[in-house]
C-alpha cells in the first residue's frame, strides 16, 4: 500500500490535514471521503522522506508478551463467531503496543478491502512477525480453523516467552555480580591502589613481592587503560563484522555448540525449539516439508537451523524425517529416535509433543545446573581478587611498621 498526505474539509466544515494509506490514489480518496466531505489535495509520500509527524520513533522490535496476548485475543474473539474484519478491529482497539497497533491498523484496512489475513500480516509485518505465525494463520484460513490456529499460536508463543523469561531472570544475578566485580577491579586499580603506592613511595621501604606485583598491575592499568579500551572496542567490531558474514555466522554457531556447559544448553534449546515448533506447524495442517522448512527458520542456533533446512530436500526425495535427522546428526539421539518411532506409528504430533515437554524440562534443569556453578565461580573470583589486594597492602604496611 502507498502512503498519501492529504488536505480535506471535514464533515463539520473544518480544514484537516492527515496521512492515509491506499492501494492507489483513487483508493486513498475513497478512504478519505469516508470521513471528510471534500478532498482538497492528495500527495504520495516519497519513501524515506516522511516527516517526524508521519514516522514512528523508536524501534520496531516485537514485544513477545504483547504479541502473545494478541494471539489469545484473536483466538477468543474468533471462537465466539465474530467476523474476521470485526475481530481485527477489536484487537486493534485493545492493543497498547505501538508497533502491533500500527500493524493491526494496516491489517484491518486490508481485510476490510478483501485481502486475506495471512497475506496482510506477511506484507505489513515483514521483519517483525515470526514466519511460524504467518504460515499457521495461512493454514488456518485455508482449512477454516482460524480460531484454532490463533489458539495454537498463543500456546506456542506463551510457552516460548515463559521459557525465555526464566532464562533471562536466572542470568540476571550472575551477570550483575560479574559486571559489578569488573567495575570494582577497574576502580581499585586506577583510583585506590595508586593512593597506597604514594604512601609506600613516601616511606622509602623495601616492599614484598606480592605488593610489587600489585603495584605493577596497577601501573599497567593506569598507563595503558586507553589502549586496553581501544583493543576491546576493535575486538568487538571485528567480531561483529565477522559474525555478520555467512561463514562467520555459521562458524560461531558451530563453535558455540562445542563450548563446555553452554554448548549442552544450546543443544537442548535447539531440541526444545525444534520439537515445539514442528508440532505446532503440523497441528496447524502444514505438510511435513513446509513444517520442517519453517521450523528451521525458528531455531536460534544458525548452524542447526541450516542443517534442519537441508532436511527438506531429503524428505522431498522420499526419506522419512527420522532418516533425515539421523543423517544430519545435529539433533540429540533421543529426539531423532522418538521422531522415527512417531512416524512409524502414525503419531508424530503426539510424540513430538511428549518429547517437547521432556526437552523443556531438561533445558530448565541444565540452566539451573550451569547457574549453580557460575555464581560461586564469580564470587570466588571476586573474593580471590579482594584477598590478593588486602594481603598485598597489609603485608607491606606491617613490614614498614616493623622496621620503624
Amino acid at each position: 500500500m502507498i502512503t498519501y498526505k492529504y488536505s480535506a474539509i471535514s464533515k463539520d466544515g473544518a480544514k484537516v490535514n492527515g496521512v492515509i494509506e491506499g492501494y492507489n490514489e483513487m483508493d486513498a480518496i475513497d478512504r478519505i471521503k469516508a470521513e471528510c466531505d471534500i478532498v482538497l489535495k492528495v500527495t504520495p509520500v516519497e519513501e524515506g522522506k516522511e516527516s517526524l509527524l508521519t514516522r514512528d520513533l523508536g524501534g520496531t522490535k516485537l514485544n513477545n508478551k504483547e504479541f502473545t496476548v494478541m494471539c489469545s485475543q484473536f483466538a477468543i474473539i474468533l471462537e465466539s463467531g465474530i467476523p474476521i474484519s470485526r475481530a481485527v478491529n477489536l484487537v486493534y482497539q485493545k492493543t497498547t503496543d505501538k508497533a502491533l497497533k500500527k500493524l493491526l491498523k494496516k491489517v484491518s484496512t486490508d481485510v476490510e478491502g478483501g485481502r486475506s489475513l495471512a497475506s496482510s500480516f506477511e506484507e505489513n509485518g515483514a521483519g517483525l512477525l515470526p514466519t511460524t505465525f504467518i504460515e499457521s494463520i495461512r493454514a488456518g484460513e485455508e482449512s477454516g480453523n482460524l480460531d484454532t490456529s490463533f489458539k495454537s499460536m498463543y500456546e506456542h508463543f506463551d510457552k516460548q516467552t515463559k521459557i525465555g523469561a526464566k532464562v533471562k531472570g536466572a542470568l540476571m544475578y550472575p551477570a550483575f555480580v560479574l559486571v559489578l566485580g569488573i567495575v570494582v577491579v577497574i576502580v581499585m586499580m586506577v583510583k585506590v591502589i595508586p593512593t597506597f603506592i604514594d604512601i609506600f613511595d613516601g616511606m622509602d621501604a623495601e616492599l614484598p613481592s606480592i605488593t610489587l606485583s600489585l603495584i605493577a598491575v596497577s601501573n599497567f592499568f593506569q598507563k595503558y587503560w586507553a589502549i586496553i579500551v581501544v583493543v576491546v572496542i576493535v575486538g568487538v567490531i571485528v567480531y561483529k563484522v565477522y559474525a555478520n558474514t555467512e561463514e562467520g555466522r555459521l562458524k560461531i554457531a558451530e563453535l558455540s555448540l562445542k563450548m563446555p556447559v553452554l554448548g549442552n544448553i544450546q543443544q537442548l534449546n535447539a531440541a526444545s525449539q525444534f520439537s515445539n515448533t514442528l508440532v505446532t506447524m503440523i497441528d496447524a495442517g502444514l505438510p511435513l516439508t513446509k513444517a520442517v522448512s519453517i521450523t528451521a527458520k525458528a531455531l536460534d542456533n544458525y548452524y542447526i537451523s541450516q542443517e534442519v533446512g537441508k532436511m527438506t530436500g531429503q524428505i522431498e526425495e522420499g526419506h522419512t524425517l527420522g532418516e533425515a535427522m539421523k543423517d544430519s546428526g545435529c539433533m540429540p539421539d533421543i529426539l531423532t529416535d522418538m521422531t522415527a518411532v512417531g512416524e512409524e506409528s502414525g503419531e508424530l504430533s503426539a510424540t513430538l509433543s511428549t518429547i517437547a515437554t521432556y526437552y523443556d524440562a531438561e533445558l530448565a534443569t541444565a540452566i539451573s545446573a550451569a547457574l549453580s556453578k557460575m555464581e560461586p565461580a564469580i564470587l570466588v573470583f571476586i573474593a580471590g581478587f579482594a584477598g590478593y589486594v588486602v594481603i598485598a597492602i597489609y603485608v607491606a604496611m606491617f613490614g614498614m611498621y616493623g622496621s620503624m
